[in-house]
């Protein structure tokens, strides 16, 4: 059993849970008190089997199709209204649950896709989805990165009434676009912060008096300074992040989020992408230092939590984080820090409103079953496997409809 923050697995593990919540999990056997009925031997006996949580995508864009790599059907596809955007992505939710996902944090969106998914699950009717938490519409700059997914902070005259409008608007935390992206062709970003760390510090003391986390896209040194100065939760991305920056990060109890995928499928499909071989070993050359980074990160202390980035070109929801976690493991983790990562590292850091991505009693019962060892490698994770859900079994093999992720 992975318990979702352990450094060892628990060999010949008890679990008792209903479909609610486990009731206990542990290497001796559960008081009489805790078995329903008073039984004295389980009703399952899986010593063939790992038990560990179910999976958390902490960085989703779950109003985009990420498989598609098409660009032009990408740019079609936001063309969409917003009703149909929020029906295509409430169909990806049932098949990430069958992936094995069980909660997502959504990172912005500007059509409502995400706060609607976040309210939909608190629902009385809920379907069967993933837990889901969107910050709505990101904050940025304005003619900056991000228009696709964010509404500006010009709008407003002080940072305080931006946050407003974004937690009336029902946000459950506040994503800032700190920085522009990559410049694929130069391997480099090359564009200045959209935010000073002074502005980055307004906003997150605003968040911080609603009760809201933050997280802030951030690439380059002199963008991530500015998260770290100013104060966030969470840096996603993070790429060329220095080693200083990691340690004060540690120090700060800030989180880092990583997302490979979307650099590593611009080099996995560079033909279709349009690079040629100078762009592609520019970012391998990217990849590589990131992948340094987070080995430094992990040693130092730092929180590494798993994020997917899906809904990136070629990131598809739920496989992307599948691959995610492949990529950290690639890099250099070991596999249970990388199943850590995507799991009780989350529930831990980001305070989500419910407990889950960890087998604990109080925990909700939602938890992966597989013959397939994830400790010999994460890659295992992609084969059959059995998803317990809130008293559903599912049977996630390799058949399944994957169209739409």
């Amino acid at each position: 059993m992975l318990d979702g923050t352990s450094s060892r697995p628990k060999k010949n593990a008890h679990v008792v849970y209903d479909k609610d919540r486990f009731l206990y999990a542990g290497e001796d056997s559960p008081a009489v008190e805790l078995v329903p009925n008073g039984r004295r031997a389980p009703d399952l006996d899986l010593a063939e089997y790992t038990l560990l949580p179910g999976l958390v995508d902490a960085h989703t864009h779950l109003f985009l199709e990420g498989g598609e790599l098409d660009l032009d059907k990408r740019a079609a596809y936001l063309k969409q209204a917003p009703e149909e955007l929020l029906l295509l992505a409430s169909d990806r939710l049932k098949k990430m649950v069958w992936l094995g996902v069980i909660g997502a944090r959504d990172a912005g969106d500007k059509y409502g896709v995400g706060l609607a998914l976040s309210r939909l699950y608190e629902s009385a009717d809920r379907p069967l989805m993933p837990y889901v938490e969107s910050p709505g519409a990101a904050i940025h700059r304005r003619g900056r990165y991000g228009g696709f997914m964010a509404e500006p902070m010009d709008d407003f005259e002080t940072a305080r009434e931006c946050v407003e409008n974004r937690v009336k608007a029902g946000a459950d935390r506040i994503k800032l676009i700190a920085t522009g992206i990559i410049n694929f062709k130069k391997g480099a970003v090359t564009t200045v912060p959209q935010m000073t760390a002074e502005e980055i510090r307004e906003l997150v003391a605003a968040a911080k008096s609603f009760g809201k986390q933050t997280l802030a896209h951030a690439s380059g040194d002199d963008g991530i300074e500015h998260t770290i100065e100013g104060g966030v939760d969470s840096v996603e991305h993070g790429f060329f992040v220095r080693d200083d920056q990691l340690a004060r990060m540690r120090d700060r109890q800030i989180a880092w989020v990583p997302t490979f995928s979307p650099v590593q499928e611009q080099v996995d499909h560079a033909d279709a992408m349009g690079w040629d071989e100078e762009v592609a070993e520019n970012l391998r050359r990217v990849l590589d230092r990131h992948a340094e980074s987070l080995v430094k990160a992990h040693k130092l202390g730092v929180q590494v939590i798993a994020g997917s980035d899906s809904g990136s070109c070629g990131v598809a929801h739920g496989l992307g984080l599948l691959y995610e976690l492949e990529l950290m493991e690639r890099a250099g983790l070991t596999a249970i820090a990388v199943i850590n990562s995507a799991t009780g590292a989350g529930s831990e850091r980001l305070a989500f409103k419910e407990k889950f991505g960890q087998i604990r009693p109080g925990f909700r019962s939602r938890f992966l079953l597989t013959r397939y060892s994830p400790m010999e490698s994460v890659s295992n994770l992609k084969k059959e496997k059995l998803v317990v859900f809130d008293g559903e079994l599912l049977e996630s093999g390799a058949g399944m409809n994957t169209q739409g992720l």
